[in-house]
């Protein structure tokens, strides 16, 4: 992985490069990021260039052999460890136990979410962690000299999955053998251990601008800049979801959400069960990125509500739809529709009934829109 291949943090990017060319390398850092926000790609990029033979300038070369080997996430002394489903049946005991598909993974989808990660397990509706027995294996492999660089490295994926296990890490990550790298990847601070997160040094990834997402589907996927933008508005910072928007290849959703909103609106009994209906033969994905959508129109009406029109960057019916409906969805009405359409998404990703789900969400909808807010 180089640097060159991931979008946006370039002040992020200077920063990681500066700190290996002074020789200013932190045993353990913590890279914090949201989902698809390219933080455990910029770990690895980072672990590259620290490892690479022929340093250029602004990013590791490459081509060398050290390169060749991190590229395809095989270097002796590059380590990863990463939330999974331990079965001793199936002998999955550690992460190496699945480096396969790890690597297959990751070669696939460098904005790899926790999602997609289980669907390569095939474990969707189990919760992963990092069991002690990956503990004591990090342990090992970390005692261990490197073999072909002047560091090894653990990049430890997800450190939340951490459990009052990884407490048995505290002593090899504050004092680490010789050249030992600790390169933490986490989406979520509050869920880690703070006996862990006090002992690595911080590097803040920014969630991707929607501007960066445009362009980088226009020049990499020659995408018009209208369906470039809807996939960035869609996406939300989020590269991962702007991947998932991309290869569903979806028809607009303005139309449809617009209807369900009004039936919603209604209490059209009738035309909400075959909404539902319809709307449940569409697939998971799909059913993520309209509910997504839904999120990005009622935070846009909320920002029209309040003034904010210089904020959202809508035409067309969309706009109208906004500017209409941000009439009936105030503040109060606004947090309700989108913890509502969070809670959704989450239920969606855990395999809930679509009939069921939706036929419910429909109803609070119709509740909270109905109902006169509070003096």
């Amino acid at each position: 992985m180089q640097f060159k291949e991931i979008v946006g943090n370039e002040h992020i990017k200077d920063q990681l490069i500066r700190s290996a060319k002074e020789n200013r390398i932190s045993h353990a850092q913590l890279f914090l990021g949201p989902e698809g926000s390219g933080a455990l790609s910029l770990a690895i990029a980072y672990a590259q260039f620290i490892g690479c033979e022929n340093k250029q300038e602004d990013d590791s070369c490459g081509q060398c052999a050290s390169c060749r080997k991190y590229q395809k996430f095989i270097h002796p002394d590059l380590h990863f460890s990463y939330p999974f489903i331990a079965n001793k049946t199936n002998k999955v005991e550690t992460s190496v136990d699945v480096i396969e598909e790890w690597r297959k993974a990751l070669s696939e989808d460098q904005y790899l979410s926790l999602n997609a990660w289980l669907k390569h397990l095939d474990v969707e509706n189990k919760q992963p962690n990092i069991p002690i027995a990956e503990c004591h294996a990090i342990i090992q492999k970390l005692s261990l000299k490197p073999f072909e660089s002047e560091f090894k490295v653990l990049i430890m994926w997800l450190p939340e999955f951490l459990g009052n296990e990884g407490n048995s890490l505290l002593k090899i990550i504050e004092e680490p053998s010789h050249k030992t790298l600790f390169l933490l990847v986490a989406e979520n601070r509050d869920k880690m251990l703070n006996t862990i997160l006090s002992r690595t040094q911080l590097i803040k990834i920014n969630k991707l601008s929607n501007k960066e997402i445009q362009q980088h589907f226009m020049d990499k996927h020659n995408c018009d800049s209208q369906q470039a933008n809807r996939i960035a508005y869609l996406a939300n910072g989020n590269m991962s979801a702007a991947y998932a928007i991309f290869n569903e290849e979806e028809n607009k959703d303005t139309g449809s959400f617009a209807d369900w909103m009004r039936l919603c609106y209604t209490g059209n009994g009738t035309g909400i069960v075959k909404w539902v209906e319809d709307f449940a033969k569409i697939g998971r994905e799909r059913q993520k990125n309209f509910i997504r959508y839904g999120l990005n129109i009622i935070r846009d009406c909320l920002l029209y509500s309040d003034g904010a029109k210089e904020m959202i960057h809508l035409e067309g019916e969309e706009m109208e739809f906004v500017t209409k409906f941000s009439a009936l969805v105030g503040l109060q009405k606004g947090e309700l529709l989108i913890k509502t359409f969070e809670e959704a998404i989450y239920h969606v990703e855990r395999n809930a009934n679509p009939k069921i789900l939706f036929l419910d969400v429909s109803l609070q909808i119709n509740r909270y829109l109905r109902t006169q807010p509070a003096a």
